[in-house]
């Protein structure tokens, strides 16, 4: 196993939420090895939620999702972080052959410490987040009592007033 340099604590880091999920091939797999190559990347989780496996969502043609969200460390910038993921993403042989389709992974940047983001390539929050039970289940899970500025209520709230009512249960292989 490699051996991962710390994060220094005189460089400054973000704490980061990211949401995980596949539902091509041998799903549980993908994410492990999403995981892997977060922490390769530089993208060092801290916590990671249970897995979940949840009903898809708008294109509803396709297998089941399992998701999981975590949080993380990181000396990247906002857009070099989404960067990152694309590449992992790539890396990992994942297309998106149209958009809310079947993928062998998939990443997203949910929240980047306390900031409010909006460019053409990243919003952050994660403009759906708060719609989807596949996020905040897991969310909640590892960081219940987790307030961004631009919400309400903190995850645990946030989850119980979703208007979401997808399936989403813990994942037992």
């Amino acid at each position: 196993m490699p051996n991962y340099p710390a994060n220094p604590a005189s460089r400054s880091t973000a704490r980061v939420y990211l949401a995980l999920g596949s539902n091509v091939g041998d799903r549980q797999a993908n994410l492990r090895q999403a995981l892997r190559l977060l922490n390769e990347s530089g993208i060092f989780v801290v916590k990671t939620s249970s897995l979940y496996e949840t009903e898809p969502l708008d294109y509803l043609d396709q297998d089941w999702f399992l998701n999981s969200v975590v949080e993380a460390e990181t000396q990247r910038k906002p857009l070099t972080l989404l960067r990152t993921l694309r590449e992992i993403e790539k890396k990992m042989g994942s297309k998106k052959p149209f958009a809310k389709g079947p993928r062998l992974i998939d990443l997203d940047v949910l929240l980047y410490d306390a900031e409010t983001i909006n460019t053409p390539e990243l919003q952050v929050p994660h403009p759906r987040m708060l719609e989807r039970r596949f996020v905040l289940v897991p969310l909640a899970e590892i960081a219940p009592n987790l307030h961004h500025p631009s919400w309400p209520w903190d995850a645990t709230e946030m989850l119980f007033r979703t208007s979401d009512q997808s399936e989403v249960r813990k994942f037992e292989p």
